[in-house]
């Protein structure tokens, strides 16, 4: 197997649309050599723990409602391409989201992580729900089969939170400012929500025993 690590954060559309670029590609070829483990990065790291109000947020970050707007045409226009339908208009609040990366790297242990993964961005994106919230958070790791009342227990301590902030400084040191961001065999950056044909041929050049990048 290969390992491939994606650094993500639950609430970038870019990443939603990403994984399903990713997806497509995936379903072409189930015996894909890769083993996909999904890592943290924060857009916003100095996010109040309260979170923040979303089109405040959103007009501060681009300059105003015009600027919002502009910003995410191509979003919407990509989220189709890939098949997705966004309602970005549930979405009252921008959240602290150190919480779902938290859940995201308990997942891991599970083997659940890529389905705890696609259930936040359902939650965030399609459900409009608020996913710093740790009754939401442990809904989800709920219905992808995780213990609801463990999860629960940890969310509300300091378990491994400070490891969640660590790895997000560290992707920011190896020269990460962006996501998604794919590694392949830990050596291959790949920046960016690539189509599924980048996908197919990475795995075709893989399969024939070829580097990627060569």
């Amino acid at each position: 197997m290969i390992q491939l690590d994606i650094f993500s954060d639950p609430i970038c559309p870019w990443c939603y649309i990403g994984k399903a670029h990713l997806d497509r590609a995936l379903q072409d070829y189930p015996d894909h050599p890769f083993q996909i483990r999904w890592l943290p990065f924060m857009l916003n790291p100095d996010m109040p723990a309260e979170g923040m109000d979303r089109r405040a947020y959103l007009e501060t970050k681009f300059g105003g409602k015009e600027g919002a707007v502009q910003a995410y045409l191509p979003v919407h226009e990509n989220a189709e391409a890939a098949g997705l339908t966004l309602h970005l208009d549930k979405i009252a609040k921008t959240p602290n989201n150190v919480d779902a990366h938290r859940l995201i790297h308990w997942a891991e242990i599970e083997g659940r992580q890529t389905a705890v993964v696609s259930a936040l961005f359902r939650a965030y994106f399609v459900e409009g729900r608020d996913i710093g919230d740790v009754e939401v958070l442990a809904d989800v790791a709920d219905d992808q089969g995780m213990d609801a009342s463990l999860i629960l227990r940890l969310l509300r301590s300091d378990e491994d939170r400070k490891e969640i902030v660590e790895r997000d400084a560290a992707a920011r040191g190896m020269g990460i400012n962006s996501v998604p961001t794919f590694i392949v065999a830990g050596r291959h950056a790949v920046p960016g929500a690539q189509p599924p044909d980048l996908w197919r041929r990475v795995i075709e050049e893989l399969r024939a025993g070829a580097d990627p990048a060569a």
